[in-house]
């Protein structure tokens, strides 16, 4: 028994160190914020971590971020100068309720969570808006993170925000959502208990934005010099503006100022995110910037105070609102940190399947698996729904973040088909999709380009036969340019790319960016399905 016991410890110590090592020299080839010089650029995640919220304990900053119905879900990223982060986590490996989240559910899910450290725990607030509002926690956000938590049962209720007060009791600020509530635009507060296990039935409204602020949301609750403030986006996604409360009592009345807006910028939407400070006394905020297909990126802003009223951006034209920054001094954290990205690029060669990858629903086992040591990833063809019009339809889609504006991605494989109808695509998913993908009819394998054109909407996928192919091992490419225009090549030796159907244009999801990846598919149920092997996923610069 204790040589079982070793032995596990031994095995986790072994992944824990492969994911430190990728860590360390997975740096991406296509987007580096830190420009080496003492600046930075903006985005300095140019990635869909959206509405991401932030908190400092000690010289560790962690990130979380909506993830929707992608799973697993909470990423935890983290940085120690707010410019470098690393994904090293997600809290959510699996979404409740289970039969629901089983099955794909585009747009539901996560949204907009809150993270909090709190008496030497890491608390996660997400709402789910079609059930409530959930509560996760940890001592350590590297490690394990209880099972959520329904704190407060309520469709339409979002945006949740946790506060304790230096009196010891707890609040639980949130929004309403109007696709499911039947009305928005209003900041909302009630009382929990103090372990955050049980919101109150003692709900009051807090802030109206209907008449000036129309969908405010997504409520964070501070408190400095004796006011409290609540940091809030209005005006909507792709267009709005930060908006600044700050009151004397918690429960108002609160004066507003608009603080933070795209002026003559060319960045959309600037807000929805996380006031921070370092250990040398600077503030900095970190909000989101909708780019469509790219999803919503982020950026980091210098924060001061003036007459307590958060001051973000730069005022460029004087009219006392600050416009965000496309490059900027680096946050004086007092020390010098490494380059640092989420990884993007993949070999497959760990036991683990590596973060940046997602499924669009609860991951079945069958669908796919990283192997222990023949340095590939897995995958099955499952069976498509019984009235499959489109990829759309389908859960077992493994896939992750555009990582930059123009990028290339170059995957090498091997598809063994068992038989005729065994398909596998490497796709740009969204709204509309475009898949190169490998089929075998009637013997033969083919190389097709499958298309969804507007497939939330049910149209049906589109075919097109674009080549015999003379064998199973082949390397796909698609080269991503500004705009998020695509174009897909394929190989037989990663030297000679051809070029593979017709240039598409990538697509946004439900809430979610476009994002590339892996699908496995046949017709009808077997007992022994055709497979894939991926051998390696990589990002380089066009």
């Amino acid at each position: 028994m204790r040589k079982i016991k070793i032995t596990s410890l031994l095995i986790i110590s072994i992944i824990g160190s492969l994911y430190a090592q990728n860590d360390k020299k997975n740096v991406s080839e296509v987007w580096v914020s830190d420009l080496g010089n003492g600046n930075y650029k903006n985005p300095v995640l140019y990635a869909d971590y959206s509405d991401p919220d932030v908190c400092r304990v000690g010289k560790d900053y962690y990130m979380t971020a909506s993830s929707f119905n992608c799973i697993p879900g909470l990423p935890i990223l983290h940085s120690n100068d707010l410019v470098n982060w690393s994904l090293v986590n997600y809290a959510l490996p699996k979404q409740p309720p289970f039969e629901v989240y089983d099955k794909i559910q585009h747009g539901n899910g996560v949204w907009a969570p809150c993270i909090r450290y709190h008496k030497g725990e890491f608390y996660i607030f997400y709402p789910d808006p079609d059930f409530g509002i959930y509560m996760t926690k940890t001592k350590n956000p590297r490690g394990k993170w209880s099972e959520p938590v329904l704190v407060k049962s309520n469709k339409g209720i979002i945006d949740p925000a946790p506060f304790w007060d230096e009196d010891g009791k707890a609040y639980l600020g949130y929004a309403l959502a109007g696709s499911r509530a039947g009305t928005k635009s209003v900041l909302m507060l009630c009382s929990m208990n103090a372990v955050a296990t049980q919101a109150n039935d003692d709900d009051i409204i807090l802030f109206d934005g209907h008449e000036k602020h129309t969908t405010v949301e997504g409520p964070k609750f501070y408190k400095r010099n004796g006011y409290y403030y609540v940091f809030a986006p209005a005006g909507g996604v792709s267009t709005g503006w930060q908006l600044i409360l700050r009151s004397k009592n918690i429960l108002g009345p609160y004066e507003e100022k608009v603080v933070l807006e795209q002026g003559s910028t060319s960045i959309n939407g600037p807000h929805q995110g996380a006031w921070v400070d370092t250990v040398t006394g600077e503030d900095w905020f970190l909000h989101f910037q909708d780019q469509g297909a790219y999803g919503r990126v982020v950026h980091l802003n210098p924060m001061s105070w003036k007459e307590n009223w958060p001051v973000m951006g730069v005022d460029n034209d004087h009219n006392g609102i600050g416009e965000p920054v496309s490059e900027y001094k680096k946050p004086n954290v007092g020390a010098t940190y490494s380059i640092a990205t989420p990884p993007d690029s993949d070999e497959f060669n760990t036991p683990i399947q590596g973060l940046q990858w997602q499924w669009h629903a609860n991951k079945q086992l069958v669908w796919g698996y990283p192997s222990a040591g023949m340095g590939y990833y897995r995958f099955n063809c499952i069976p498509k729904p019984n009235d499959f019009k489109s990829l759309w339809q389908v859960p077992n889609i493994l896939a992750q973040k555009f990582p930059a504006e123009e990028f290339t991605a170059t995957t090498k494989f091997e598809f063994k088909p068992n038989f005729d109808n065994e398909e596998f695509g490497f796709v740009v998913m969204g709204r509309s999709y475009s898949s190169l993908a490998v089929k075998q009819i009637k013997g033969q394998l083919k190389l097709l380009q499958l298309s969804g054109n507007k497939a939330d909407k049910e149209n049906a996928e589109t075919s097109t036969e674009l080549a015999d192919l003379k064998s199973g091992t082949l390397y796909f490419r698609v080269k991503v340019q500004k705009g998020g225009k695509c174009q897909f090549y394929y190989s037989y030796d990663d030297k000679t790319y051809v070029k593979a159907g017709v240039e598409f244009t990538a697509s946004e999801g439900t809430w979610i960016g476009s994002k590339i990846g892996y699908v496995a598919l046949r017709e009808g149920t077997i007992n022994n399905a055709g497979y894939v092997n991926v051998d390696w996923f990589r990002m380089t610069k066009n």
